[in-house]
């Protein structure tokens, strides 16, 4: 049961990994997969540059079975995870199912059924060759991802950039992101950087440490920024220090919050509302501001800034070389209570800083950035300014080419995949691994679980009917992307249609005490979700019991009462109100 998953990153890895040890009798699959470039790793291996990590800890983003070692800090470089995914391949022996150098040029339905996939190889010259070979196949796993084609929108003047500059002593560039590579690129420059994702948000920093002229940091809506570990801080005069720091995405708490959340709650969306609310009254109290962590400009519109909304920017070293010109705490606030940023972002004691400004709407000829007006901070600064950089770079992300798929085989995109963003209802056959993308949270676990659920669905174990998919993010209808979920919630919520969500008794019964607390207070760590279900195994309870415990730990006794015990009685009791309401108003007849 011949199955082709195109593309050798994260997704295609564990899909593969996951159908050989699924197989059965009645389900022989049979995977292979299509890479066009000459090695694994995908975006992590191609798109990469220098100094570059991980914005996920190891805890979260390493697959259920395959743990990274305590020697490894919490947040890889992006080396380190390309070889961790060559380990994972040779240790569970895929090697040998990877045809490297094999690009899909065409997909289409199958006269007989089934579909035929063609692909050319790459000849020893580097050109592609001419002869194609066709597979056909009954199954077709895109896992292509998200970061491919280089999004670059159309700026009015862009060549004036280097028309204006053609003389200098430097050579003027404008190009994507994907293109960067290393410091030298931006030292001594005028750069502007378009786009505040957390690739942009490193090139600027890196541009500030590579010695760049100036840096202007463009965004067209603003962000919301939080560093990837909780920093040090003082309340009341006493410093609160962690030489260990905890990576804030294993600090939301399953018990209440994740699982065991009533439909009604769910739905509702409260949960993500009323953590908004928190969070942004802490830090006001720790910074002085509830935009971001210390965050003083580039603020969102203000209803839509949080967690239901937004991809949190966990990239946070530029934030302090942005923040110069806007800090605004009153003196009076330090003596209660104090954010301090890691003394490795801190700027040298000098002026400089990383201009943020709105996207420019044109250039003139002369090259200077023309600002639109508006009642923004940035914007209202930027309007005395005269910016004309030498170097422009689209940090504007990425789209989805999906040319391979023959017109008239009405295939699906990743949009019309309405089975939990992975296969279109009545076409199984096709499925899309990692096509969503978490607010605070990542993709590779996400796209095991996915796994978990494709794999699930087409041997029937899926359960029936499905529950309404509360946990995409909450977008406006005109919205560009709209494939971004909650990563916890979207877990669980697989895991609940595979039947691979714990429940209480059950880890108590079966694993004991440890487990179960271990799970309550733990985040949605993929191991949790094969304690129970088809894909249960007995080899996560040591990660469990050990790693995972120690990312609960770690918070100490202050950390997991403010981010375990409160939320959890807090979400208890809502989920618990919620249930009593329901049956009472079944048993007099208002409810179904």
């Amino acid at each position: 049961m011949k199955v082709v998953i195109i593309g050798a990153g994260p997704a295609g890895l564990v899909l593969c990994k996951t159908l050989l040890e699924a197989a059965t009798d009645a389900f022989p699959f049979d995977p292979l997969i299509l890479e066009q470039e000459d090695d694994i790793g995908g975006t992590f291996r191609y798109r990469s540059y220098e100094n570059a990590n991980l914005v996920s800890s190891k805890q979260l983003t390493s697959f259920s079975d395959f743990r990274l070692s305590l020697s490894h800090t919490d947040h890889l470089t992006l080396e380190e995870y390309v070889d961790y995914l060559k380990a994972y391949c040779k240790d569970f022996k895929i090697e040998d199912r990877i045809l490297l150098h094999s690009k899909v040029t065409k997909i289409s339905r199958a006269p007989q059924g089934g579909h035929l996939v063609s692909y050319v190889r790459r000849g020893h010259g580097g050109e592609w060759e001419d002869s194609h070979t066709t597979i056909h196949t009954p199954y077709i796993a895109v896992c292509t991802g998200l970061h491919v084609v280089p999004a670059i929108p159309k700026i009015p003047g862009i060549e004036y950039v280097l028309e204006a500059n053609a003389n200098a002593e430097i050579k003027p560039a404008v190009y994507h992101s994907a293109e960067y590579k290393s410091r030298s690129q931006l030292a001594g420059r005028r750069v502007m950087i378009l786009g505040t994702g957390e690739t942009g948000m490193d090139i600027a920093y890196e541009a500030a440490k590579a010695g760049a002229k100036e840096v202007t940091l463009c965004s067209r809506a603003g962000f919301l920024s939080f560093p990837k570990v909780l920093n040090d801080f003082s309340l009341l005069g006493f410093k609160f220090e962690s030489k260990n720091p905890v990576p804030i995405d294993g600090l939301i708490t399953n018990f209440a919050e994740t699982a065991y959340v009533h439909p009604w709650v769910a739905a509702s969306h409260i949960r993500w509302f009323v953590s908004d609310f928190v969070i942004k009254r802490v830090l006001w109290l720790l910074t002085g501001t509830q935009a971001g962590c210390d965050q003083w400009v580039g603020e969102l519109e203000p209803d839509r800034l949080g967690r239901a909304y937004v991809f949190l920017n966990k990239s946070h070293k530029a934030m302090p070389y942005i923040n110069r010109p806007y800090r605004s705490r009153p003196k009076w606030m330090d003596y209660i209570s104090s954010y301090v940023d890691p003394p490795e972002d801190m700027p040298p004691q000098t002026d400089f800083t990383v201009d943020l400004a709105p996207f420019p709407t044109e250039f003139l000829p002369n090259g200077r950035a023309v600002f639109p007006m508006s009642k923004r901070k940035d914007a209202i600064r930027m309007a005395r300014r005269d910016v004309r950089p030498d170097t422009v770079i689209f940090a504007t992300g990425y789209k989805q080419d999906f040319g391979l798929f023959d017109p008239q085989g009405g295939y699906p995109t990743p949009g019309e995949a309405d089975v939990r963003n992975i296969v279109r209802t009545g076409d199984e056959s096709v499925a899309f691994i990692g096509f969503v993308r978490p607010g605070v949270g990542a993709i590779p676990p996400i796209t095991e679980m996915q796994a978990f659920f494709w794999i699930s669905l087409l041997k029937g174990q899926v359960r029936q009917p499905l529950s309404p998919p509360h946990y995409h993010l909450l977008v406006k209808e005109h919205a560009r992307i709209k494939y971004g979920v909650d990563h916890g919630t979207y877990m669980s919520t697989l895991a609940k249609d595979i039947g691979a969500a714990p429940g209480l008794w059950e880890l108590w019964r079966e694993y004991g005490l440890h487990v179960m607390v271990c799970y309550c207070f733990g985040a949605a760590f993929t191991p949790f979700y094969r304690l129970v279900g088809p894909f249960k195994t007995y080899n996560v309870l040591y990660t469990i019991k050990t790693e995972l415990w120690e990312t609960i730990t770690r918070r100490g006794i202050i950390g997991n009462l403010l981010m375990g015990v409160i939320p959890m009685v807090f979400y208890g009791w809502l989920n618990l109100l919620a249930w009593i309401v329901e049956k009472c108003g079944q048993a007099v007849g208002l409810l179904p």
